[in-house]
């Protein structure tokens, strides 16, 4: 029985040793961050460069975040997996294991345990890391480019087809007009004020019984990090540097127009800028994106 057992569990580690090995394969980067989550400090203790140096010790392309990235993972930052190096409690013992996660914030793999029982951090952290580490050196990696990682960059562009007007989605409409709507409001209540003129000396502004309501201005928030497009199926998704996905957006019949996922909001290009329209409440609100496709 106790023989049964120990061959069952043999096989299973087998069987996670193989789904693993093929599955980091099929990723061409690590990007390790500048500061883990249970140290104050960036690279304290020199712990992420030491993780840096240990990926690349086993064969991986790894490089820190914020580093000048190869082209192909700037067109398609799913190339690329995050790492972590997370720390487990203990009273007498330093725990440490490391974890990497893909563009969609998913775990792909997470090594064993390494430990330490020395009392310094900087020798604990040190030893307890390259134990966690050991086990990447056993799965031989090898870069594999899988077609459902590669394929989000280097896909074609599907021809547009022609589409009726009758088609144009509703919600673009409805949205154009109240925009129409709000500048035309705007307008007449500029033209609406009146002016007084003083007769001989400044007078003090004549002040209407009844205020003329004035259109709510338009507010603009400027987003200062750059997103990646990423063709998916009817649009595109758009990645920051992390990289994770922050909006989905859908094509429409019109160029340069597409709906936003999950938000009512438009997002369309105006000059060499990308602006996504929205209300919020009665106000209505742009943000400039900054996206490269």
């Amino acid at each position: 029985m106790k023989i049964k057992l120990i061959l069952s569990g043999i096989f299973f580690l087998m069987i996670s040793f193989v789904f693993s090995q093929s599955s980091l394969n099929n990723y061409k980067y690590i990007i390790v961050p500048q500061k883990f989550d249970f140290l104050k400090e960036k690279d304290q203790y020199q712990l992420n460069s030491l993780a840096e140096f240990l990926f690349k010790k086993h064969g991986f392309s790894a490089m820190m975040e914020g580093a000048d990235y190869p082209d192909d993972l700037k067109m398609n930052r799913c190339l690329a997996l995050r790492s972590d190096v997370l720390k487990e409690p203990g009273m007498f013992r330093t725990k440490l294991k490391v974890e990497l996660k893909d563009c969609n914030d998913q775990v792909v793999y997470t090594s064993p345990l390494g430990e330490s029982r020395e009392k310094e951090f900087q020798k604990a952290y040190n030893y307890a890391i390259r134990g966690a580490f050991k086990h990447l050196g056993n799965l031989n990696y090898t870069y594999k480019p899988s077609e459902s990682i590669t394929s989000l960059a280097t896909t074609p562009s599907t021809p547009q087809q022609p589409v009726v007007k009758n088609e144009v989605s509703k919600e673009i409409q409805e949205l154009k007009a109240e925009i129409e709507s709000l500048k035309k409001e705007k307008v007449k209540a500029k033209e609406e004020v009146p002016e007084v003129k003083p007769e001989v000396e400044p007078v003090p502004e004549i002040v209407p019984e009844k205020k003329i309501e004035q259109a709510k201005p338009v507010m603009k928030q400027e987003s200062s990090g750059v997103l990646y497009a990423q063709e998916i199926t009817n649009g595109f998704q758009l990645v920051d540097s992390s990289p994770k996905v922050v909006y989905k957006i859908k094509k429409t019949g019109l160029d340069n127009v597409f709906l936003v996922e999950g938000k009512s909001a438009v997002l369309f290009k105006k000059g060499n800028d990308w602006v996504m329209e929205y209300y919020s409440g009665d106000l209505l609100k742009q943000e400039v994106l900054k996206i490269k496709f």
